[in-house]
């Protein structure tokens, strides 16, 4: 049996042609067609004024922060438990993060963040930006942070690099903030091999995050520059990928979602194990990555057994993320305070990410819980009993 993976891509005939037909177009080099019309298109998807493809997630978020005034000296809350890129971005602009804890959703805790703004303010040294994360898919509690930010005077900037297609109060992931920025890495909904996307609403923004990604280079016959810029424009033959990856959004989604619920359905019957998440959120969520929570109090294994166990019959899982405040190259906590962390620490103490992608299959993924089923056997029950 070929072993199943935790998030491959989906690709197939039509993202071949979309990129042979990019190639014969002759725009191999970064501008081109495919990627003014992956921009239009990206755009409509997410409720957006303006989209700018570039090379990654991380170069996104690095835009959106420069485009936003974030610079050296500023502080910038930044959600704790999430994937490196949200915290290096912030690094890169020169910036200072500070970490706040999750909810138990695992999203930025608005509560939590206004009491660290409004101490932040009081003192005369308030945040410059907010950065929240859309974790697995889970779309922010985006009107209370906005209000947050709002009444303190930060930007707020939304992390959608994993919640592309999920909506939130009626309104698509990415709409949220003053900029967004999504990613279209191999292991996201959507791939590009590797991209990213500044959204804005704001058409000078726009205008000036794409001039950033192209070196800062002036309007002029010759190379001139008059600030650093960096070489972060997607290429015309990836957006042609993106493009045809974008199209089967929807069909990416339902899959997702319908291993989710195989899985919350099933994690009935495993003792001391949950699945992260509102279940009445999950018809309106991408479902990028399903997480299980384990209780150690009652589950037979920790999650370290059960990955072990699951790679043993050939099936990829993976910890939660670890939060940014346990990284050791964020642990001075004179540079980069945290504020909470007992919530994403235990999220990640807990948490195991099990194969939940379209490329799984539905058969895939009833294997993966036949597996669980037998890891996971209560010994109360009574062998070959119904679950």
């Amino acid at each position: 049996m070929d072993r199943i993976l935790l998030s491959k891509p989906v690709v197939g005939g039509a993202e071949k042609d979309a990129v042979l037909a990019a190639l014969d177009s002759g725009w191999v080099a970064p501008a081109g067609p495919d990627l003014a019309e992956f921009e239009a298109e990206l755009a409509r998807r997410t409720g957006r004024s303006h989209a700018v493809a570039l090379s990654s997630g991380t170069a996104a978020l690095h835009l959106a922060l420069r485009a936003a005034g974030v610079g050296p000296g500023d502080r910038v809350a930044c959600a704790t438990l999430t994937f490196v890129a949200s915290a290096n971005a912030i690094a890169h602009s020169g910036a200072r993060a500070e970490f706040v804890d999750c909810d138990g959703s695992g999203a930025l805790d608005p509560v939590l963040l206004d009491s660290v703004l409004s101490r932040a303010h009081a003192a005369g040294d308030p945040f410059r930006a907010v950065v929240a994360v859309d974790l697995l898919g889970h779309v922010c509690d985006y009107a209370a942070l906005a209000a947050v930010a709002a009444a303190h005077g930060a930007v707020l900037v939304s992390d959608a690099a994993e919640s592309l297609g999920s909506e939130r109060d009626g309104r698509p992931a990415g709409s949220f903030g003053e900029l967004a920025a999504v990613s279209f890495n191999g292991n996201k909904i959507v791939t590009t091999s590797s991209g990213g996307a500044v959204l804005t609403d704001d058409a000078e923004t726009a205008a000036y995050v794409r001039h950033l990604s192209t070196q800062a280079r002036e309007p002029v016959p010759h190379y001139e520059h008059r600030e650093i810029g960096y070489n972060y424009r997607l290429s015309n033959l990836l957006a042609a990928l993106g493009r045809a990856q974008l199209a089967r959004l929807d069909e990416f989604i339902a899959a997702k979602r319908r291993h989710r619920k195989l899985y919350r359905e099933r994690a009935a019957a495993w003792p001391g194990v949950t699945v992260l998440g509102d279940p009445h959120d999950d018809d309106r969520e991408n479902c990028w990555m399903t997480a299980l929570l384990l209780d150690p109090a009652v589950c037979p294994l920790a999650p370290a057994e059960l990955m072990a166990a699951l790679d043993e019959a050939g099936i990829e899982s993976r910890p939660m993320f670890a939060p940014m405040h346990l990284q050791p190259v964020y642990a001075d906590r004179a540079a980069h305070p945290v504020h909470g962390g007992a919530v994403s620490e235990d999220l990640y103490r807990r948490g195991l990410l099990v194969p939940a992608g379209a490329s799984v299959g539905d058969a895939g993924c009833r294997t993966v819980c036949d597996r669980l089923d037998t890891l996971l056997a209560d010994p109360a029950r009574p062998s070959g009993g119904v679950r």
